[in-house]
């Protein structure tokens, strides 16, 4: 039987240090996987000319599944975000942001485990009629749902609920002000909910899921929400764990999925082997999960949180003074 192939995209800044850390723990824990390079963001624009080069799209679309690093878009100039390019031309309608408490860390809370399911391609990103008058006086942006995209999205987080055991499925809205777009999601929604009545449905306005996530985070479980209240919530949701340091990220599609840290590169610390990588290898463990690979996304998972919990090889961000090789070793000690 052939091996998978995985496409990995090392990225800018610290990426390349954190995604080697990544790899070597994954063939550690007995992952034979055949890796095939390529290149994207500022790396790419200084060996190739572009940001996303052609040979690393097809890549992606050749090997389906890909473990991605924090990757730069030049501010200004034009550029177009090179996540949101990856999510639009590989169709990855479902952003997937686990976040749980690992004793050692620096949070403020020790029972969060919560998972926001954003919408990935519509919504105030899909970059629809965004325009200045000519005086420069006014600007303007369109916010598009569909039925389809809506109904995909929530099925989706309630299959998620129902396939990991979960209990509850908040469905994040401002229907009360935003009529139209957020009250077509919230329709849909409720629809999609009818079918699924062993899942508690909840619903709650965005503003007061903020409230509730940092005052009674104990209370939620899955969030399913649109494109813009799922970037910002699941930001907040990884403050309460430590940190974006401590959050990954998985972009899945019907045909392909990007697993990736979703952290910044972080240029100031780039070549210093002092990054955090626990973000990018918690991305591999999703890539396991979604692989069907159970068994060895659990021992990756249960040797972090060790490693994590006996503090003496965490990095700076986590209150120690390891190295990132250090940390990486440490977590390949206890595979």
């Amino acid at each position: 039987m052939s091996k998978t192939r995985i496409t990995v995209i090392p990225g800018d800044g610290i990426g390349p240090s954190i995604i080697d850390s990544a790899i070597q723990i994954l063939q550690h824990a007995g992952c034979d996987f055949d890796y095939d390079y390529a290149d994207a963001g500022l790396v790419a624009l200084e060996k190739h000319g572009e940001l996303l080069p052609q040979a690393t799209l097809d890549l992606i679309e050749r090997n389906k599944v890909s473990l991605k690093g924090p990757l730069t878009t030049p501010v200004g100039g034009g550029f177009t975000s090179i996540n949101v390019s990856l999510r639009k031309k590989f169709n990855l309608y479902a952003n997937v942001r686990p976040v749980i408490s690992f004793k050692g860390t620096k949070s403020r809370y020790e029972n969060i485990d919560i998972i926001t399911v954003r919408e990935n391609t519509e919504g105030m990103y899909s970059g629809a009629g965004q325009k200045r008058s000519d005086d420069n006086n006014s600007a303007e942006a369109m916010s598009i749902i569909t039925r389809e995209g809506a109904e995909r999205i929530a099925t989706f987080a309630f299959e998620l609920a129902k396939n990991e055991g979960r209990k509850k499925v908040t469905v994040v809205h401002k229907a009360n002000i935003l009529k139209s777009t957020s009250g077509l999601f919230l329709e849909v929604a409720r629809q999609v909910a009818a079918r699924y009545p062993e899942i508690q449905c909840e619903e709650m306005i965005v503003d007061a899921a903020c409230m509730n996530l940092v005052m009674y985070p104990e209370r939620f479980d899955v969030m399913v929400t649109t494109n813009l209240f799922g970037d910002i919530l699941s930001d907040l949701c990884a403050g309460l764990v430590g940190g974006l340091g401590m959050a990954p990220g998985a972009n899945i599609g019907s045909g392909a999925a990007i697993f990736e840290a979703v952290h910044g590169s972080a240029p100031d610390i780039a070549g210093k082997n002092i990054a955090n990588p626990t973000s990018v290898i918690l991305a591999s463990v999703q890539m396991l999960e979604y692989l069907g690979m159970q068994e060895k996304a659990e021992r990756i998972l249960g040797a972090v949180r060790a490693t994590i919990e006996a503090g003496e090889h965490v990095t700076r961000d986590l209150g120690g003074s390891a190295s990132t090789d250090e940390f990486t070793q440490a977590v390949i000690a206890r595979l």
